[in-house]
Order: structure tokens, then sequence, then C-alpha cells
């Protein structure tokens, strides 16, 4: 295994990872539950790999409607179902996630830790002859599995603090239905290769960017309103 391989593969996500570790200035979460969070990511590509293995046995489908099938079944729905249950399981009633920019932290630092045992498997086994898969993948795939776990968490914290049975439901779908969906168009754009729908793929890229921004920047402003009355009621 070349090392400089194996480090072009880890970096992106480890970066991305304390950029968003640092963004939740307001109200850290702990570390701990963080790495945790990031490692069960990376373990839980193993369930993914055998769902995905499993889906590919029922490709019976030809051109355009079977990169329909894998983009948005076999790589869309699986990976993000898997990476949408860690945070279930490991962190959705802990105390710890108690206001909503958690809902987003948690998500990237799953979608983050598979998103580094992918690159892993990418770059230094799968791709180790072309020099540029680190590079392509580090400003295309990782940021675009971060922007997924944005939507994610966004909708997920809408869930946890629903006022509603029902609107419970409809957000915890729309947590995984929507990522789902940007996955799958990510994925069939760059599967079909068609001229016409690769000039789709920078806009689209940049609607991701500035969508989930600004969806980051509500929750942002959110925690920083709340710390100040915890701030507030400390001072009185």
């Amino acid at each position: 295994m070349r090392l400089n391989l194996f480090i072009t593969a880890i970096t992106p996500g480890i970066a991305l990872g304390l950029i968003f570790y640092l963004f939740d200035r307001h109200d850290r979460e702990p570390i701990g539950m963080l790495l945790k969070v990031f490692f069960m990511g990376m373990i839980y590509v193993i369930p993914t790999i055998i769902v995905e293995n499993l889906l590919m046995s029922f490709d019976f489908f030809g051109g355009l409607l079977g990169v329909f099938y894998v983009a948005f079944i076999v790589a869309g729905l699986t990976e993000e179902f898997f990476k949408r249950q860690v945070v279930l399981k490991y962190v959705y009633s802990n105390p710890v996630y108690n206001e909503k920019l958690d809902g987003i932290v948690y998500c990237v630092m799953s979608a983050l830790g598979f998103a580094t045992i992918e690159n892993i498997m990418y770059v230094v086994f799968r791709f180790s002859d072309v020099e540029s898969i680190g590079f392509y993948r580090a400003i295309l795939s990782v940021p675009a599995h971060m922007l997924f776990a944005v939507t994610m968490g966004y909708y997920l914290s809408l869930a946890k603090f629903a006022s509603t049975p029902e609107e419970h439901s409809r957000f915890l779908k729309k947590s995984l239905s929507v990522p789902v969906i940007l996955h799958g168009i990510f994925d069939f754009i760059l599967m079909s290769e068609m001229v016409l729908l690769m000039l789709l793929f920078i806009p689209f890229v940049a609607y991701m960017w500035v969508t989930n921004l600004k969806k980051l920047n509500v929750y942002y402003k959110d925690s920083k309103y709340y710390a100040n009355i915890d701030l507030d009621n400390e001072q009185l």
C-alpha cells in the first residue's frame, strides 16, 4: 500500500470533519461521540456493500433505466439509509443531541466516516494507478457526501424537535428521501455520460452548495441564539 495514496484518501474526510467540529462553536459536541459516529459510519460500509451487491443481482435493466436503478436504488437509497441509521441508532435519542444543528453535525460525521472508507477503496485499491482519482474525489465525491448529510441532518432535526407526531413522521421520511434524490441525481448525471446531462452537473452541484449552506446557516443562527440566552441566564 502506498502511504501517499492512503493519506490522500483520508485527508478530505478528516479535514471536513474538523471544519464542522470548529463550526459548531456555540454548543460543541463531545469529541468522543463525534469520533464514535465517524467510525461507525466507516463500519457501516460493510452492510452497505452487502446490500448493494444483493441489489446489483437484480439489475436486469439496460440503458438509462439501468443507470437510474444503480444511481437511485443501489447507491443512493442504500448508502443514505445506512448513513442515517448510524445517527438514528447511536445519537438520535442521546441527550447530547439537544439542538437542531446537532442533527447536521452528526449526519455529516457519519457521512464523512463512510466517505473516508469509500475513498480508501477507490484511491488506494481500485484505481491506485489513476493519479487524478484522489483529486477528483476530494473535490467532488467526499464533499457531495457531506452535502447530502447536511440535508439529512436538517430534516432529521425537524423530525426530532417536531411538535406533532404527524410532523415527526413527515420530516423523518424526508430525512431519507431528499438525500436519496440528491444522491441519485448526482450519480445519475455522472454515470449516464450524456453530454446534455453533464452540462447540468455544475449548476446542480452549485445548487446543492447554496441550498445546504442556507440550511446550515439557519441552524447556526438558532444555536447562537439559544447559547446567548443561556449566557444571559447565567449572568442573572
